[in-house]
């Protein structure tokens, strides 16, 4: 069975993980798998959007245990190539100049909500939990907190990663994890229809938009302007610009 189901319609690519019997926990095998597929999204100018999804009841139950507990044998340097692989992923969904979703359902934890928080847009359905629970078992949620501090502040990130405590999704969305709530039922079909209004959109406007967006992470207001101001002028100069506008104008 793959670990990775992979399907493009109407330029969204959907990337279902698919290891229902592990709640599609992340490892090695799944984690490379997914490297390739954000490589082809690059790379494939077919593909304007990307969707990540999951299998069964769950999101992603974080990393799988049976790896994990065996890499306790290995040695730190091997643990840290192997940690990076996970950590380079989240960066990639970042730099990818395409926008990059997560339909949550279920729950999404450890590494699996930090795969989530990654992701640009985070739709989840009503029922659906986050956490990072990692410290009841011993364990540190690192990486995922140079994410988690960026998206939900100091004290509410702290607070999650000392505690394990799981979010609903709607105190996922009061606190800046998840981007819109959906009704369970309703979840697969709005995601679904958010994701299609993003692939017809400007590909050029939403790469400069997304690449201007987390360049500002840390920029002073002067330099943020100053930085928009470069982006604003290149973006006049695109095709995708003056056709829009050329468009409106003739309402």
């Amino acid at each position: 069975m793959n670990a990775l189901l992979t399907s493009l319609e109407s330029g969204v690519l959907s990337l279902t993980l698919n290891r229902p019997e592990k709640r599609n926990a992340l490892n090695a095998e799944l984690i490379e798998a997914l490297h390739q597929a954000l490589e082809r999204a690059d790379l494939d100018a077919a593909v304007r959007v990307v969707l990540f999804r999951g299998t069964g009841k769950d999101f992603c139950a974080g990393a799988d245990l049976d790896e994990l507990l065996a890499s306790a044998n290995q040695t730190i340097n091997e643990n840290e190539r192997a940690a990076l692989q996970l950590g380079s992923l989240f960066e990639r969904i970042r730099t990818l100049p395409k926008p990059v979703l997560a339909m949550v359902q279920g729950r999404a934890l450890a590494g699996g909500a930090g795969l989530a928080t990654a992701c640009d847009l985070v739709l989840a359905g009503a029922g659906a939990q986050l956490g990072y629970p990692e410290i009841q078992r011993g364990f540190v949620p690192a990486m995922v907190m140079a994410l988690l501090r960026r998206a939900a502040g100091e004290k509410v990130a702290l607070d999650l990663v000392l505690t394990g405590r799981l979010l609903s999704a709607e105190e996922g969305g009061r606190v800046g994890l998840v981007s819109r709530v959906f009704p369970d039922g309703e979840l697969e079909t709005s995601t679904l229809e958010l994701a299609g209004q993003l692939a017809d959109s400007s590909g050029t406007a939403i790469a400069l938009t997304k690449q201007l967006f987390y360049q500002m992470d840390g920029s002073t207001l002067s330099e943020g302007i100053t930085r928009g101001a470069q982006v604003n002028a290149v973006a006049r100069a695109t095709p995708d610009f003056r056709e829009a506008v050329a468009r409106f104008l003739k309402r």
